[in-house]
């Protein structure tokens, strides 16, 4: 079955996207870019083209699931709350279309693509690199949009546990603690100087 996950890392002065095509068990790129916004000074007019560019990628692809990297929490209030504004555009683009839509911090991310959750960009551009073939960009805010994708693609491909098994489990008794008293009387040979 074919699939169309949209990655999307949120930024105010760089916005990175990343299209990705699941067939089976077959990644490849769609498209890869950025939104530029480091020249414009309104921060509304930088929301304003977030959902432009935004709106035109969702319309050209058609993406089924886009997956989101969540904001982590910093010490400066202010980047945090600009970064939501770009990150509730981003949804607002595909609430509007119906689509599916996932968040991962920024170490699940980074630790599902290179196994370690404090990786940088360009070790995840490395890694990603060898996976798929896509045309670098000037930005690496494209490629980690890209691994924004292919970690919510992970997430999904996992098995299930069927829910009868996983009742089943949990039904299952734990085992009780053994007592010093209990285990020497079931051992008693095994003890120095115990019974023979």
């Amino acid at each position: 079955m074919e699939k169309v996950i949209l990655g999307i890392d949120p930024g105010t002065n760089v916005l990175g996207y990343g299209l990705l095509k699941v067939e089976g068990n077959k990644l490849s790129v769609i498209d890869l870019g950025v939104v530029e916004l480091q020249k414009i000074n309104d921060t509304y007019v930088k929301l304003q083209k977030i959902y432009q560019v935004l709106t035109e990628v969702v319309e050209k692809y058609c993406p089924d699931e886009m997956a989101l990297e969540a904001p982590f929490f910093g010490k400066n209030v202010q980047s945090m709350l600009k970064l939501g504004r770009a990150q509730g555009v981003a949804m607002t683009v595909g609430l509007q279309r119906d689509i599916v839509i996932h968040e991962y911090a920024p170490r699940k991310i980074k630790m599902a693509i290179t196994g370690n959750g404090a990786a940088s960009k360009e070790q995840v551009d490395a890694i990603l690199s060898k996976m798929m073939t896509y045309e670098h960009q000037k930005y690496l805010d494209a490629t980690d949009a890209l691994a924004v994708a292919v970690c919510h693609y992970y997430q999904i491909s996992k098995p299930q546990i069927p829910e009868s098994e996983s009742k089943t489990k949990a039904k299952t008794p734990r085992k009780t603690k053994q007592t010093w008293a209990q285990f020497i009387a079931q051992n008693s040979d095994r003890i120095v100087g115990g019974n023979k």
